[in-house]
């Protein structure tokens, strides 16, 4: 009789039959593992890149607010600008610091670089002619002129220090220039410092990002192999 009183309760409480749990789908978690995988490694490449561009700058700011002027084989000044057979302000600038660094005697050859900029005239040509003007002695200069950007003269550079048993290069060039410089003079085995020209007036900010920006892009470039 107690075995039927419980059956009623149960017929009378309208209890009906229980839903079955939904099926998990078992592609969700790895999808969800996906996304958050590869949000994790684009998060690390963005930090990553930002860390390196910061390095980088740093070293750049270093380089350009550091003149480590001293005794070395030769003085290597970079090319600039050049206007049919004058040198451009940059260019004089670089060629001034170069020829100061001469008269003090830290060095007793000077390499002037850079190729041509018209048929006539060249880069490393015209600060040779600046230099011999400025009393020094032609057989006291080099004069590179075949080069087109700063990786083709830092070759060139190396080519001619091992022609003339240089070891030791004094490079002057902006300041700004000077990190990409002393890495690419010195991966062909030369020991290098470095002098900034002196600064004239002062640039705006846009430029001088855009200055710093295409020296963390060629550097980053160089460094790739690119």
């Amino acid at each position: 009789m107690g075995a039927a009183r419980a059956d009623a309760i149960k017929e009378g409480s309208g209890e009906g039959p229980r839903e079955q749990p939904a099926e998990r789908n078992p592609r969700q978690p790895s999808r969800r593992w996906l996304r958050l995988t590869v949000v994790g490694l684009l998060a690390l490449a963005v930090a990553g890149a930002g860390c390196w561009v910061l390095w980088v700058y740093g070293q750049i700011e270093h380089y350009a607010t550091t003149d480590e002027a001293r005794p070395a084989d030769a003085i290597a000044v970079f090319g600039a600008a050049e206007y049919d057979g004058r040198p451009s302000p940059v260019l004089r600038a670089r060629l001034a610091q170069g020829l100061l660094l001469y008269q003090q005697g830290l060095a007793p050859l000077i390499v002037t670089l850079g190729g041509s900029g018209d048929p006539q005239h060249s880069e490393g040509g015209v600060g040779h002619d600046f230099l011999i003007a400025h009393g020094v002695p032609e057989s006291r200069i080099i004069a590179e002129t075949q080069s087109r950007t700063t990786a083709q003269s830092a070759q060139r550079l190396a080519a001619i220090a091992a022609e003339n048993h240089i070891q030791s290069i004094l490079a002057v060039s902006d300041g700004t220039h000077l990190f990409r410089i002393h890495q690419l003079c010195g991966s062909y085995g030369l020991t290098v410092y470095t002098s900034p020209r002196a600064v004239g007036r002062r640039i705006g900010r846009w430029r001088t990002a855009k200055r710093l920006a295409h020296e963390i892009v060629s550097y980053t470039g160089w460094k790739l192999g690119l």
